[in-house]
């Protein structure tokens, strides 16, 4: 019986080894649930880019970015966002996942000749692409996305940040054709898979058009030549190159809010602690000059402070009591401790302190505190969707004063009155405050007086959790005026990210050349070249923004 049982084990295996054998190998790595890449359909891809670039665009403009550049401050786990302390290993893995899959949208939209999805696919591209070399400086560009390619160098070299814009440039130019047929012409828009416009290729074209006038406003100061005539170029053909000029084109993607995957990432709906949303603060640098030109948008992102301080010295010494919604203190309680009495809006000053949570009085300062004297962010970013809870990639607002900026400089590019009242006024709308806008745009310090100061002032507030591109204005021009606080890791706000220690570890050659090519500052010094305060060449030798 067991010799009868090992022949026809033996033939069992040599029959299922031959029927296998028979086949190619490929054909039996093919998931039967999944999807290959060699045959998807570009549609099912699209989402995916379009949400997790979104998603990318709010963890750095409502995070640690809108920290630098003073839009909110953290009064708990606060260090990265306060005080940049960013530990020196900043990873540009997930952009380049995203690129990844980019390409392959690309890809596949070339084979099946879908130039609405081309279209899209180059200005994701140049986007995501725009933020690596923004963020880090020189990066892989020419040579990048190939390593899964046959003899592909998995160690490629950095372009260095002239070579990068010029490609982005190029790219947004090709996109802006493919782009501008009318709907009817592509055969294959899924209206659901493009969660930004709909399916919508005008106004993809607009956003391609427009990110170009970002990126020649990036490199002016480098090649003022080059952005010029880009600039006017656009400016004076608007049939061929439309722009994002009123709100409605405005680029951005809602939140789902069926999970915190797809929430707004303060909400409390899925953080049932709260923590995210309560250790977040309006900074007073932004909430101040918003106060003094009464501006209806900061109702909008920020709560009234709940518990109001008074100081007075009519009160016995020791004194420190709550009467009517107000504490009450004592002058010999506060003593020389700084302390804000605004009765209706306080903002957390940048990097005021190694602890935060104590300032203004806060009875329970620590990690899980709660500061009734210093205002919250509105109830809105409780919330896990809403109307105004968006990722917020390219605005009007943003377009508009571009062009002031360019018109300012003496280049064609419209009236830099018009341009900045239409950017003022496209935020607004934005907010849902357009009503307000005759009046607002006559307070002083918000009514045009000509300068760039003002021009980026009003930028940078209207770039409210899309910071980012506030940092990347404030490095060029050295607007607004920020200082870092008390506490900050340098006396100057950081220019860039770290290159991440397994880039400067597995591609050693390469990553040390664009190492070398950085700026030391006095503020990079102790870091090496490698430091967030290291200029890269974008900034070298324009003086800015220190």
């Amino acid at each position: 019986m067991k010799n009868i049982l090992k022949k026809n084990t033996v033939c069992l295996v040599l029959f299922v080894s031959f029927l296998f054998s028979c086949k190619d190998l490929s054909q039996l790595n093919i998931n039967p649930n999944g999807v290959q890449p060699e045959t998807v359909n570009p549609n099912l891809i699209l989402p995916t880019v379009l949400t997790e670039t979104g998603k990318a665009f709010v963890n750095l403009g409502f995070q640690d970015i809108a920290g630098v550049v003073q839009h909110t401050q953290k009064d708990a786990w606060f260090s990265g966002h306060n005080d940049y302390d960013w530990g020196g290993d900043q990873s540009w893995t997930g952009y380049y996942d995203l690129l990844r899959n980019n390409d392959l949208l690309y890809q596949r939209s070339v084979t099946l000749n879908m130039e609405f999805q081309q279209g899209v696919a180059l200005v994701m591209k140049s986007m995501i692409f725009g933020l690596i070399t923004d963020l880090w400086g020189d990066a892989p560009y020419t040579n990048a996305l190939k390593g899964e390619a046959g003899g592909a160098d998995i160690t490629p070299k950095f372009d260095d940040q002239a070579t990068i814009y010029a490609g982005i440039l190029a790219d947004l130019d090709k996109a802006s054709t493919l782009l501008s047929k009318p709907k009817t012409a592509y055969t294959s828009i899924v209206e659901n898979a493009d969660v930004y416009y709909g399916g919508d290729p005008t106004k993809w074209q607009k956003l391609a058009n427009s990110l170009k006038l970002r990126y020649l406003m990036r490199i002016s100061a480098k090649q003022p030549d080059v952005a010029k005539a880009g600039i006017e170029k656009i400016v004076a053909n608007p049939a061929q190159y439309p722009i994002i000029d009123d709100a409605s084109a405005d680029a951005t993607m809602a939140f789902v809010g069926n999970n915190s995957g797809d929430a707004w990432p303060s909400n409390t709906v899925f953080d049932i602690s709260g923590s995210n949303y309560r250790r977040i603060k309006m900074c007073s640098t932004l909430l101040k000059p918003m106060q003094a030109t009464n501006d209806p948008r900061l109702a909008i992102w920020a709560k009234k402070v709940e518990i109001p301080l008074s100081v007075d010295a009519t009160l016995p010494a020791g004194t420190d009591k709550i009467v009517n919604g107000v504490r009450y203190l004592s002058p010999d309680k506060v003593g020389a401790t700084p302390i804000d009495t605004d009765p209706n809006y306080v903002g957390l000053p940048p990097s005021v302190s190694q602890l935060p949570s104590g300032y203004n009085f806060n009875p329970t300062p620590g990690q899980t505190s709660v500061n009734p004297h210093v205002s919250y962010l509105n109830e809105i970013y409780m919330q896990a969707k809403g109307s105004l809870l968006k990722a917020r990639l390219m605005s009007a607002a943003e377009v508009r004063f571009i062009l002031a900026e360019a018109a300012l400089k003496g280049w064609a590019a419209g009236d830099a009155k018009t341009q900045y009242e239409a950017g003022v006024k496209a935020s607004l709308t934005t907010w849902g405050v357009a009503s307000s806008y005759p009046t607002f745009i006559t307070q002083k310090g918000v009514a045009y007086d000509g300068t760039l100061a003002q021009i980026i002032g009003q930028k940078w507030i209207a770039s409210w959790t899309n910071a980012t591109e506030a940092w990347f204005d404030y490095r060029r021009t050295g607007l607004p005026a920020l200082s870092a606080g008390y506490a900050a890791r340098r006396k100057a706000l950081p220019l860039r990210f770290y290159y991440m220690r397994d880039e400067l570890n597995l591609n050693k050659v390469n990553a040390g050349a664009a190492v070398d090519k950085l700026e030391v500052t006095a503020n990079s010094q102790s870091d090496g070249k490698n430091s967030a305060w290291s200029k890269p060449w974008l900034v070298q030798g324009t003086g800015k923004p220190w």
